[in-house]
């Protein structure tokens, strides 16, 4: 037990690393863009998320009250920019694989504070579960970088007509769920990190029946 200090911690961190993931992937808030007209988008601000785009709007609604309109993205949308095909199936990787790396890391834990020191079953789970961390982290980074680089580049995305968005935004900035994901990318890395440096002792006795 006194081994796994950091395996301990490492599943700590890649369960809130995890959560974070699952979050930012259901914020809508990834680009914020503001736009000029506000006939119909009335707070001038419009959130571009990667399954949708939401906006508050005043219009069929009585007077002092205040509607979001959302219109949810198709797998068969022609407009939809890389970065958010790209955010759409990484995050899912993402948080299927941090979900394998916490059942391998259960798993030795387990084992370690049950006493089993049979090293086949405890050293192997940590390196897998330390290499599903890290994947499921770098499949995190690529999609927050890639829209946070649109966003610092004030990139432009074809809406219809009927989405009532103009095609670009004055000007537009990162939403909450970049941020939020940057701090997944940090914890999953770390504890996939954790997870790879456990060493079996050498004094260990092996159980064998």
């Amino acid at each position: 037990v006194s081994t796994s200090h950091l395996q301990l911690a490492a599943f700590v961190l890649g369960t809130v690393g995890w959560i974070l993931c699952t979050v930012s992937m259901g914020i809508v808030e990834w680009r914020v863009w503001h736009v000029d007209n506000t006939t119909i988008i009335s707070s001038g601000i419009a959130w571009v998320g990667i399954w949708k785009v939401c906006f508050i709007s005043y219009l069929h609604v009585s007077p002092g009250y205040r509607e979001q309109f959302c219109h949810k993205f198709d797998s068969y949308d022609s407009f939809i920019p890389h970065e958010i095909y790209a955010a759409q199936g990484l995050l899912l990787i993402a948080m299927f694989m941090g979900l394998l790396g916490l059942a391998a890391t259960i798993f030795a834990l387990r084992n370690v504070y049950m006493g089993i020191t049979h090293k086949t079953l405890i050293a192997p789970f940590f390196l897998v579960g330390g290499l599903f961390y890290i994947f499921a982290g770098l499949c995190v980074l690529i999609p927050v970088s890639w829209n946070f680089y649109s966003v610092t580049h004030n990139q432009s995305i074809a809406f219809p007509p009927s989405y009532y968005m103009p095609s670009s935004p004055a000007a537009q900035e990162a939403g909450a769920a970049i941020p939020v994901g940057i701090v997944a990318v940090i914890l999953l890395l770390l504890s996939g990190m954790f997870s790879l440096s456990y060493r079996f002792p050498v004094t260990a006795l092996t159980v064998t029946k």
